[in-house]
């Protein structure tokens, strides 16, 4: 998920807080040698007390998101930050059983005798997690489901972005789990860069890519491993046959989320030339007729910043001075810089190098650029970083097939968008630019676990013609495997011959 750059310098002074991490930290790894292996149960009972912990906060947790945002919507704070964290506690308890079973392997009886192998996920141990500022609760907290799942314990660093949120996490965190289990670590900058120095069993990092780099870079220097979850120009290709309202509606109302302050909405939309005026038609009259006052309704989240809001501004006059359209869709609002709220805008085909095709808008800005034909609407897209997450709007099986088998990219939707991103059974993450690894469902689960290969010895194997000395028995398994038999002048092995 990228997030927009810091531009502003801290005014906390982080040296009080930078020594309590520490402490936090050598008290987490403690409590971890003396339970290295949770229950079945004690891991379940963590994930209801963590779902317990953000129902009975909701009135919290939505003030915390206004007085961030300026605006923010208190159904949708239900339906993601709270509720999206308990659906997903609650499905990690319904699978947890099955992943943490052992998976077996196998073991050639005809060398390993009735030897068993298998892979045991076990806990890695103290996990950081560095939060962003645009979802703050959803992926403060979210990915605690398969971290304690796991067997793991964490500590959240929120984004000092978003301050009052980051202080009703911790208090809530506190009134919940013990503090040697899950831990809030509240500050600025440089406790955001000391965190990324320490010698954590597995770091999380969501935000920009530009700050991932500098994440793992320090993550290596104690071999640590990272899950990056970073972002992207996210492209919607429209079809021919997909330019109609229920595509349109979609894409509308996935910007709408967060004012495009989301990691996997659509960036752009890429739709082709001689339907860009049908496809701008239906866009006004969608958001004419289901939400013209948009802008000026709590419907709208407030830009997190003034920086922020003057970057959108900024980079909507750009577009519009170099020739694009710029559309303002529900036509009757404004942008308000007490609550940060700004109307959705359409910009219509901006030049190539224009800040909208160039930088990942991250806001209320919506660029549609035309195509003459997919050839060339699959190249615009792979000539560019692969995206977090892509979406298809086709009703065709072959052209969607194709878009989906000639495109790389983190997450694909067909006639959606960013539900890859909501599913808990559903594997999250990007590639490349957009990022690394997987949280969510049991592919977060592997992420936080240490993936054990285990083999136990049983009766009748070969194990002894491994070591020396080396004689008649792995002469004549070496003979078997090539298929020399006795022109090799071998004799034949004692019990079950063949190869690991």
């Amino acid at each position: 998920m990228s997030i927009i750059e810091r531009t502003v310098e801290p005014t906390v002074d982080d040296t009080e807080a930078i020594a309590e991490l520490h402490g936090m930290l050598a008290a987490q790894k403690a409590a971890f040698r003396r339970e290295p292996y949770p229950s079945l149960e004690t891991r379940r009972e963590r994930l209801q007390a963590l779902a317990g912990m953000v129902g009975g906060h909701r009135e919290q947790i939505r003030e915390a998101l206004r007085s961030d945002f300026g605006s923010h919507p208190d159904l949708f704070s239900d339906i993601i930050e709270m509720l999206g964290i308990a659906g997903r506690a609650a499905y990690t308890i319904e699978q947890l059983e099955r992943w943490m079973a052992p998976e077996a392997r196998d073991a050639d009886p005809a060398f390993y005798g009735s030897g068993r192998a298998f892979m045991h996920p076990q806990p890695k141990g103290v996990v950081g997690n560095i939060a962003p500022w645009n979802f703050p609760f959803d992926i403060g907290l979210g990915p605690l489901c398969e971290i304690l799942g796991a067997g793991n314990r964490v500590i959240i660093k929120p984004s000092d972005f978003t301050p009052a949120c980051g202080e009703v996490m911790r208090d809530m965190v506190r009134s919940t789990f013990d503090r040697d289990l899950v831990e809030v670590a509240v500050g600025g900058l440089e406790l955001a860069k000391e965190f990324s120095t320490l010698p954590w069993d597995h770091l999380l990092y969501t935000g920009s890519p530009n700050v991932g780099k500098q994440i793992a870079h320090a993550a290596a220097e104690n071999l640590v491993p990272v899950t990056l979850e970073l972002g992207g120009k996210c492209p919607a290709i429209v079809a021919p046959d997909a330019v109609d309202a229920r595509s349109v509606e979609q894409i509308i109302g996935i910007k709408s989320i967060k004012n495009g302050q989301m990691c996997i909405s659509v960036d752009y939309c890429l739709v082709p030339r001689e339907q860009m005026d049908e496809f701008v038609r239906i866009a006004r009259e969608h958001v004419a007729t289901t939400m013209p006052d948009y802008s000026s309704t709590d419907d709208c989240t407030g830009i997190i910043s003034e920086r922020h809001f003057d970057r959108i501004e900024a980079l909507r006059e750009e577009a519009s001075t170099a020739g694009a359209q710029v559309v303002q869709l529900d036509e009757q609002g404004a942008a308000d810089r007490e609550t940060r709220r700004m109307p959705l805008y359409m910009v219509v085909d901006p030049p190539q190098g224009s800040g909208v095709l160039t930088e990942e808008v991250f806001g209320p800005l919506l660029p549609v650029k035309p195509y003459d034909s997919l050839d060339e609407a699959l190249e615009f897209v792979n000539d560019g970083e692969r995206p977090l997450g892509l979406y298809a709007f086709t009703y065709d099986d072959g052209t969607a097939e194709r878009i989906e088998r000639e495109t790389v990219s983190g997450g694909y939707c067909r006639n959606t968008a960013a539900v890859q991103g909501a599913l808990p059974s559903l594997g999250f993450g990007g590639i490349g630019n957009s990022g690394m690894g997987r949280h969510h469902g049991i592919e977060g689960f592997r992420e936080f676990s240490n993936l054990r290969g285990v083999f136990v010895r049983g009766e009748g194997d070969n194990l002894d013609a491994l070591t020396a000395p080396y004689g008649e028995k792995a002469a004549a398994i070496v003979a078997s495997a090539l298929g020399l038999g006795e022109a090799a002048g071998a004799a034949e092995p004692e019990g079950p011959v063949g190869l690991p």
